[in-house]
């Protein structure tokens, strides 16, 4: 039993990594097959509110009630534009440019680009003369050098048709030759909204703690801007229909599975292992959806891309590597914390019985006297 406890978020991760390859697998053939990108965007978060709204109301109806000031709103819209909306927009025009591979291996960049981002702003401890802190350094450095050569070297695209130009906004005035490297380039600037989102959150669960009831609010506010922008992008309403049960399935499984269950698993694996376990099983993703992506999309495998796809996984490891040693440092100080704090309500404990011993006697002096 013990070692089933132990290989249980392992089991998991292997398993969500699958099922991340099958959104990006799905999503794609829906974009080829025609499908508007907004639409999907729309769609996803809609029905994942459908699925996250019910959730996030009986796991808290228990509780106290907790209603969603003025601050706690527009953190949370501004986390949802930047995380969600504008993040899966831009995501999925490079998906639809690039390839399902590309997206999978630049999405690696995360934890680096956080990293620089979080050191600027001042949430990121840095030290030049410490070892971990080079190791990030270096780390982030080789994933942003990869993730160019991946995009600069690759040469020609991957599919061997054209890509429709119906469904794109840069598209249509960008040649050909350049789809690959404009969608690499919107992949990185998907990579940046993400990992904004993952530092504004510091702010947004400190001022709304309740984490599905969170996700609940950002599907729906995620729902709400894309369905603003779909509406000025896309103004008739013939764009919005999904014309194929494929993309209907497609969008479904994506809310559900990636918007909806993952939410629930990762929150689990980061409360049983941390951050940093659920992060080491992004590269495992990677190879998921290129072997899927040649299997079934027919996506040919270049040494450009291939090479910058291991370069951006041994630079993600060396950054993780960094922050593993940052946890494993903060926690001996909250060790240290608590074993100081423990001596500290032990001496006082001694204190008192030692007062307690010298009263003793005086006090049984007093009881004789009388």
């Amino acid at each position: 039993m013990g070692h089933m406890e132990f290989y249980k978020p392992i089991i998991v991760m292997i398993v969500m990594q699958f099922t991340y390859g099958a959104v990006s697998i799905t999503t794609r053939a829906s974009l080829l097959e025609g499908m508007n990108p907004r639409v999907f965007v729309f769609y996803r978060q809609a029905f994942a509110t459908l699925v996250m709204a019910p959730v996030a109301y009986f796991s808290s109806r228990n509780k106290t009630t907790r209603c969603i000031g003025w601050k706690s709103f527009w953190l949370i819209f501004l986390a949802s534009l930047i995380g969600i909306t504008i993040s899966q927009m831009v995501f999925l025009e490079g998906l639809y440019l690039a390839s399902s591979s590309a997206g999978s291996a630049i999405f690696n960049l995360v934890p680096a680009i956080t990293f620089v981002a979080a050191s600027i702003i001042g949430y990121e401890p840095v030290n030049i003369r410490s070892l971990r802190t080079i190791a990030k350094i270096f780390g982030t450095i080789v994933c942003v050098t990869s993730a160019a050569a991946m995009a600069l070297i690759k040469g020609p695209k991957l599919l061997n048709t054209h890509l429709p130009s119906s469904n794109s906004l840069l598209l249509n005035s960008t040649e050909i030759d350049n789809l690959w490297l404009l969608g690499c380039f919107c992949l990185f600037a998907s990579s940046c909204c993400w990992s904004f989102w993952l530092i504004i959150q510091v702010p947004v669960t400190k001022s709304f703690p309740d984490h599905l009831s969170l996700s609940a609010w950002m599907c729906f506010m995620a729902t709400v801007q894309s369905g603003a922008f779909l509406l000025i992008s896309d103004p008739h309403l013939d764009a919005w229909k999904i014309t194929s049960y494929f993309q209907f399935g497609s969008v479904l499984y994506a809310a559900i599975v990636g918007s909806g269950i993952s939410i629930i698993l990762q929150s689990w694996i980061i409360q049983k292992r941390g951050p940093v376990f659920s992060a080491m099983f992004n590269p495992l993703n990677t190879v998921v959806v290129t072997i899927f992506a040649s299997i079934f999309l027919k996506e040919q495998i270049y040494v450009g891309s291939a090479v910058g796809a291991v370069g951006i996984v041994i630079g993600l490891y060396i950054v993780l590597w960094g922050k593993a040693k940052d946890l494993e440092e903060l926690k001996e100080q909250q060790e240290k914390n608590t074993m100081v704090s423990e001596k500290d309500q032990t001496d006082v404990v001694e204190v008192l019985v030692d007062e307690a011993n010298i009263n003793e006697p005086l006090l049984s002096k007093e009881t004789n006297k009388f």
